[in-house]
């Protein structure tokens, strides 16, 4: 089994200090780092880098990650992860049910979050190359 890392990584997020400290998180830990605190300029940045995944954050001003999420879908099957600070379970469901490919709550340890981020990635690419 190959590991075909680094992978690239689009974090949208409000909150640049997340964005900044994940991206000191987890460029150690093999990934290439984009991010941004729009979710208009989010849309963007995956179609031009094609990332490997995506943080997104679902509550932001503005284009909202709901968005975000519908538009990427509309051109891509990059897998999305949510990263929220809301829990609730009605909340999760209906983002795996809308084509988030999992959902982790803030805040999260750095090596759980790598994990997710390693695992996700390496199943997408599995998938591409069948």
């Amino acid at each position: 089994m190959q590991n075909r890392f680094p992978a690239k990584l689009l974090i949208i997020d409000d909150d640049q200090a997340l964005c900044d400290s994940l991206s000191m998180l987890l460029e150690p830990q093999d990934f290439i780092v984009y991010s941004t605190t729009s979710g208009e300029e989010g849309i963007q940045l995956c179609r031009a880098l094609q990332p490997d995944v995506i943080i997104l954050d679902l509550l932001m001003p503005g284009v909202d990650g709901w968005e975000v999420a519908r538009q990427i879908r509309q051109f891509s099957t990059v897998p999305i992860i949510v990263l929220s600070a809301v829990s609730k379970p009605d909340l999760v469901a209906k983002a795996l049910d809308e084509g988030i490919d999992d959902y982790l709550i803030k805040p999260i340890s750095g090596a759980v979050l790598a994990a997710h981020l390693k695992r996700i990635t390496h199943r997408a690419r599995e998938v591409t190359h069948l």
